[in-house]
């Protein structure tokens, strides 16, 4: 007995279907590296800790913040626009990340080397009391 074969009709229809589930689901979140705005600020701790020059990741806030120049702060997403790999560091007025070698300004954000094709996206910062507090 040979085994029943699926009509033309009936693999379209499936064919429909998967692709009508994938595309909902696509689109149900964007991009996928969109991030959820905050409400209120995010305290990070002591504006002290990041260097002139430099930058510290705050890798459960997924949050970057660099300072280009004495007394002045700039906060990112530490989500690389590439992959969504969080940043590891920054080093050499560079946010880097090592996932595939993108770098981003500490100024600015804009791409300088690797596969992002976007900028990392900027965030309100601002010192309070001698603390970091950034909205998203």
């Amino acid at each position: 007995m040979s085994e029943p074969v699926a009509s033309r009709r009936t693999v379209l229809c499936c064919a429909a279907v998967a692709l009508a589930g994938a595309t909902a689901a696509g689109c149900s979140s964007g991009s996928g590296k969109e991030e959820p705005k905050s409400s209120g600020p995010i305290d990070l701790g002591a504006a002290s800790e990041v260097p002139v020059g430099g930058g510290k990741v705050y890798r459960e806030q997924a949050v970057v913040v660099t300072q280009p120049a004495a007394g002045e702060y700039k906060a990112f997403s530490a989500k690389c626009t590439h992959a969504g790999c969080l940043v590891n560091g920054v080093v050499k007025e560079q946010i880097q990340c090592l996932c595939h070698g993108s770098r981003f300004g500490i100024s600015d954000g804009a791409v300088q080397d690797g596969p992002a094709p976007k900028p990392l996206p900027e965030y309100k910062v601002a010192v309070q009391d001698g603390k970091l507090q950034v909205t998203k």
